[in-house]
């Protein structure tokens, strides 16, 4: 480590000391600059009105603020609000279900929004900067298996997809592999329920999550996958997600993003 990350380690203290041992500690790199990758997930919904400020927040992750890490955010908003008077254009039923199998596995209370869940392991309230930022730090010093996204493709109302992996460590078991496409940004003007009369941004909202393969513990992925869009997507401001994941859901063991447009 040089000179300039040891004064930045005494000045900012240990968030960003996670973040800069975070490159140092990421297996096989030769630079220190080299960015691991945070899968952060952000269940909110256009219904609540606690979850702007936490929109607001992953709008600012997907500007990637961090040196050590790639945050790869995921707004994935729940359906349970829906019945006090505004329906989320971008709900679903599968993504009130994630969360609640989260929920289980985390051995929680209760769901809320907004929640954060950081690699799969860490939750905390979706608003708070200070614990988002901590969580990623933790989460940026894990080694993660290297994903590649390529060949990406639109074809008949279908994304796909090539993926690629790095051998699964033999310690961890067997683990799924999960293809997510977003768009890539979303407006709406809400017109009832606790945000009426606002207008709402969102970034990388996710409208298809689907487990495309699985993976065992020693071997590599490849594979061409694909995955239909959902109604109303014409294939234009995409985000394409991969990641690696843990059964349960449980731990993320690696993730990517590539942007796509028709």
């Amino acid at each position: 480590m040089n000179r300039l990350a040891v004064a930045l380690l005494v000045i900012a203290g240990p968030v960003v000391a996670a973040f800069l041992f975070a490159g140092d500690k990421a297996a096989g790199n030769a630079t220190t600059d080299t960015r691991s990758p945070v899968l952060v997930e952000l269940f909110t919904s256009e219904g609540c009105s606690s979850c702007p400020p936490a929109d607001a927040l992953l709008q600012k992750f997907d500007g990637q603020p961090f040196p050590g890490a790639e945050l790869i955010v995921l707004s994935e908003h729940v359906d349970y609000w829906n019945h006090i008077g505004w329906t989320d254009p971008f709900s679903a039923a599968a993504y009130s279900e994630r969360q609640s199998a989260y929920g289980n596995r985390l051995r929680l209370d209760s769901v809320y929004t907004p929640q954060m869940i950081v690699d799969g392991v860490q939750e905390l309230v979706g608003n708070s900067s200070k614990d988002a930022e901590k969580a990623i730090a933790r989460a940026a010093g894990a080694y993660k298996v290297p994903i590649r996204i390529s060949g990406v493709t639109l074809d008949n109302n279908k994304l796909r997809v090539h993926l690629e992996t790095d051998e699964l460590p033999s310690e961890t078991g067997r683990a799924d592999v999960v293809l997510a496409i977003a768009l890539r940004h979303a407006e709406s003007q809400v017109r009832a329920g606790e945000n009426s009369g606002r207008r709402l941004t969102h970034v990388s909202v996710v409208r298809s999550l689907t487990k495309v393969g699985s993976i065992a513990a020693g071997q590599k992925f490849s594979s061409d996958v694909s995955a239909k869009l959902a109604e109303g997507m014409d294939g234009s401001g995409l985000r394409v997600i991969a990641f690696i994941q843990k059964p349960g859901p449980g731990k993320v063991l690696g993730s990517a993003s590539q942007d796509f447009t028709k």
